[in-house]
Parts: C-alpha cells; structure tokens; sequence
C-alpha cells in the first residue's frame, strides 16, 4: 500500500472506529472493535470481520492473517503507530485490529438449537470475569452464553481480550430479565443448577441431573448469586473442596461445573493423567 492509503489518527475512519470503544458507538454502528491476532483469526473464521486494520509491524508479523483477509475479501488497511494506539484499549497496542459484526443474539435463538449446556452469568458486571467465563465455556463445549441481567457488555474491549477469540466462537445472548431469562430456559426444558454450600447433591453425585440439558447460574465475584436467584434454581449442587481452601474463585467454579456437565453428556471416560478423552 501506498504512503496516502495509510490511516493516521486523524483520518475520519480511525476517528469514527474509536467511537467503538463506547456502547452508544457499538450500537449505532452495529460492529465492535477487536485487537489482537486471537481476536483477528476468529473474526475471519467466523466471517464476522467487516475490515482489518494493521500497522507496518503487525502486518510483518502477521502477513498471513492479511493473506486470509485478502483472499475472502475483507477489507485491509494500513494504519500509522499513532491511529494504532487511539484505537487500542490498552497501553501497548497489538497494531492489528478488526472490526466485526456484533456477536450478540436473541435468547429465542438460542433455545430454538435444543441445547445440552449453557453459562448463564446473572449481574456479571467485571468485563475480565465475563471473558473468562465465555472462553471457559467455549472449550467446555457450552453451546452458548446466556448474560443475564444488568451484565457487562460482551463487546467491551476487556471482555473481547479476556475471551482469546471465544468471542466469536460461541453463541451469546443477552437478556436484561432475569424472571425472563429463568422462565425460557424452563419452557425449553432446562434444568437450572446453581453451586451452593447448602446443597441437595454434590457434584460428584449429579451425574443422572448433568447428563440432560443443563444451565448453569453463576454469580458475580463479589456478591455470588443473588438468594432469590439461588431458591428458583432446580438443583443446588456443591462442589466438594478437599484442601483447606475456604472456597473457589468464580473461573475456578464455572470451570469445574461446566467440565463436569460435559463430561456427563459425552459418555466418554476420562483418564485421571493427561488431555486427550479416550473412545
């Protein structure tokens, strides 16, 4: 590309994609912005990404995410340092970034697939929490993400990072009601579990409850789930600690849950040592 196609800090277009950084800009735009190889090959794969923007060095870096976007006909510019770091979200930018159709859908979608496993996140206001949790349930096999009530926005720049490209893998609906929320994934035939030190069943005992379709509520770091939200569950479920560890962290819980549930639909054992399921 020739020196005038590249984007400095002032062009209108860089202007305009920082405006992403804010949810008004997001909404009124219908797309986000992503930073970051992770986020730049699952925008491509999803086909998601409407442009890719790349600094000298990430293009040098990165020549093969350029390629793939070049060869399906996304749109690449070239951008200066100085328009990289207006557009990053943090101190030191990546210089590759993307913008992408929103990934969000409508709760309805997401129960019209009959699915076997969802996070279901209620308040979950930290946007690395909720990151974590959507990459967590993208390698657990969750068939989607269910944000429930007032929660982080999935398209906020922390969260984006926070997922590693999980973003654009897994399904994510948003769903302000949580009364809404509870009563849908009833009426689709749904068994809500909910961790609790005051269970009915431990973990290991909740195989015959796992192996049917399942969601799981998690709370938010600071407060845990709401009690009123905790008694609507259909099953409480405690997750048996066998050190002296007062309690797990929110990661620590979802992953172990949403593990477990995996497991019990799959009917594949696990060995005790190493990754890989044996048939």
């Amino acid at each position: 590309m020739s020196a005038p196609d590249v984007l400095t800090e002032r062009s209108a277009r860089i202007v305009s994609y920082a405006k992403l950084h804010r949810s008004a800009g997001r909404r009124k735009a219908a797309a986000f912005l992503a930073e970051g190889a992770n986020s730049v090959a699952a925008a491509l794969q999803s086909r998601r990404a409407r442009v890719l923007l790349a600094t000298d060095d990430a293009h040098l870096r990165h020549a093969d995410l350029i390629d793939d976007a070049q060869r399906i006909g996304i749109e690449v510019c070239a951008i200066t340092e100085g328009a990289a770091s207006k557009l990053a979200d943090t101190v030191t930018s990546t210089g590759l970034f993307v913008i992408a159709d929103l990934v969000d859908v409508p709760l309805v979608d997401v129960l019209a697939t009959s699915p076997r496993l969802l996070a279901v996140p209620v308040e979950m206001t930290d946007p690395g929490n909720a990151g974590t949790l959507i990459r967590t349930a993208d390698a657990m096999g969750a068939d989607a993400v269910v944000l429930a009530g007032d929660s982080v926005d999935p398209h906020n720049g922390k969260c984006v990072r926070s997922t590693a490209g999980s973003v654009f893998h897994i399904p994510i609906a948003r769903e302000r009601d949580i009364d809404v929320v509870l009563a849908e994934l009833r009426a689709g035939g749904v068994a809500i579990c909910a961790t609790s030190g005051n269970a009915e069943l431990s973990l290991p005992e909740a195989g015959h409850v796992l192996s049917g379709p399942t969601a799981w509520l998690f709370g938010n770091e600071a407060h845990g789930l709401p009690e009123d939200i905790l008694g609507r569950a259909d099953h409480r479920i405690s997750i048996p600690i066998r050190g002296r560890a007062e309690s797990l962290n929110l990661a620590a819980a979802a992953a172990i849950c949403l593990y477990a549930s995996a497991d019990a639909h799959s009917g594949v054992d696990y060995p005790r040592t190493g990754s890989s399921p044996t048939p």
